[in-house]
């Protein structure tokens, strides 16, 4: 392609706007002129682009897990890093739950709603810890794959790759196939995340179309809370990290980070958006093989929108409509559920088994699931941008305390000029990671 070419392609951030705007549009002409048809085909738009997402759910966290664990042994002091990983993982879980908990206790999102107990429903499938226990080991290797278990999924994955670090290089023709295997899965997973400005168009419209501004307005304060509650942990509490903590411009990261966040927002899928967030956590300048672990991690079990603001402020809306008295002590469970149990969520669209995991702690009715599944969709899309957001940050976080940040590359990131990641030929330099200090 001709740089004349290149210089008047449409960047990437720019096709999703257009794709929103013309949801948007379309949506509405769809409600406003009660089309039947073109909901539909809005519909078909966008489960056909979660669709093709979902195909590569299964394949790609298992590989993507196994080969991050096994990548960890080319990485010094990789004990310690995964530790640190964790440990801000919960950091960040325990800030974003209690900014969604203040959040909560000052708007009261229940109150002058007009909703009562008999417009909720019990879900299909619920979540409690005994079932978050269990359900982690499955009874065979195939159910998960297709089930679409994420938990077990990973698994299995965990117990592979620890399998085959133990057996050295015996194992490494399953790991030469794995990596290549992955590296097949993100390709093809690329370009079906260029279908994303479609996708887009569907996925807003149908919304739209289907729920309008009515279901909003009488969500209305819920539907803020949890808008406001991501904004405050996305461009507050994360920017405040990097500038304290990674000592890191937020705004490049941001920059680096964008493509990701976007495209988490439309698809509302964090394993479907993992291959990019990778590549963008590298391009922000942390070493490979580490992002490998972190990001894959990440995507299944750091959820700080879906697990943490979201079930906060969901629990204390339902307690209200159910006229249910919280105390101190419930408060600090929810807290205790988020931090603890965020991998029940799975980094799938919604985040129903995180809600009924924790509505079952503080024994709140589970009816009250019913109430919010109709604006689920909605408040997904800013649940997972947060998340996908937390995933890119820690990484850099946790590389920066350990002078293994790229500063170069992260001050040169630029989400803008992302186009097909890996066509890019690799950097030997970043292939190596220094000493943690």
């Amino acid at each position: 392609m001709s740089s004349y070419t290149k210089s008047f392609k449409v960047p990437f951030w720019a096709q999703i706007i257009v794709g929103l705007v013309l949801g948007v549009l379309l949506g509405w002409l769809a409600r406003d002129q009660d089309l039947s048809w073109l909901t539909t085909t809005l519909e078909k738009v966008g489960d056909t682009f979660i669709g093709l997402l979902k195909l590569a759910v299964a394949p790609l966290v298992f590989f993507a897990i196994l080969v991050s664990i096994t990548n960890l042994r080319k990485v010094n002091n990789a004990a310690r890093l995964a530790s640190r990983t964790l440990l801000w993982f919960m950091v960040t879980s325990l800030i974003a739950v209690s900014i969604g908990l203040v959040i909560g206790l000052v708007t009261n999102p229940g109150a002058g709603t007009g909703l009562t107990p008999k417009d909720g429903a019990k879900p299909d499938e619920t979540g409690s810890w005994i079932d978050f226990l269990t359900g982690i080991v499955p009874t065979d290797v195939i159910t998960p794959f297709t089930e679409l278990n994420v938990l077990q999924i990973v698994f299995m994955a965990a117990v592979a790759g620890i399998a085959a670090l133990q057996l050295g290089e015996k194992a490494q023709p399953i790991l030469n196939l794995s990596e290549s295997v992955l590296e097949l899965l993100q390709k093809a997973l690329w370009w079906v995340i260029r279908l994303a400005p479609i996708g887009t168009v569907g996925l807003i419209g149908h919304a739209i179309a289907t729920y309008g501004w009515d279901l909003i307005g009488k969500y209305a304060t819920f539907t803020v809370d949890i808008y406001v509650g991501c904004a405050i942990v996305l461009f507050g509490v994360y920017p405040a990290l990097l500038a304290t903590v990674a000592k890191a411009n937020p705004i490049q990261f941001f920059k680096g980070a964008w493509p990701a966040i976007q495209l988490a927002f439309v698809s509302r899928s964090s394993v479907g958006t993992m291959p990019l967030t990778q590549k963008v956590t590298e391009r922000l300048g942390v070493p490979k093989e580490y992002a490998s672990f972190a990001v894959p991690f990440g995507a299944t079990t750091k959820m700080d929108g879906c697990a943490a603001i979201y079930p906060a402020i969901a629990a204390i809306f339902v307690a209200q409509i159910f006229d249910i008295q919280l105390g101190v002590g419930d408060y600090l469970l929810i807290a205790f559920v988020s931090v603890v149990g965020s991998a029940a969520t799975a980094g799938l669209t919604g985040a129903t088994v995180m809600l009924t995991l924790t509505l079952s702690t503080l024994g709140l009715p589970m009816e009250g699931v019913g109430l919010l599944l109709a604006i689920d969709p909605i408040l997904d899309m800013i649940r997972t941008a947060t998340n996908v957001a937390g995933q890119a940050l820690i990484p850099v976080l946790v590389s920066a305390r350990e002078n293994l940040l790229d500063r170069e590359a992260y001050a040169t990131a630029d989400g803008s000029s992302l186009d097909d990641p890996w066509d890019e030929p690799r950097d030997a330099e970043r292939e190596q990671v220094p000493a943690a200090v």
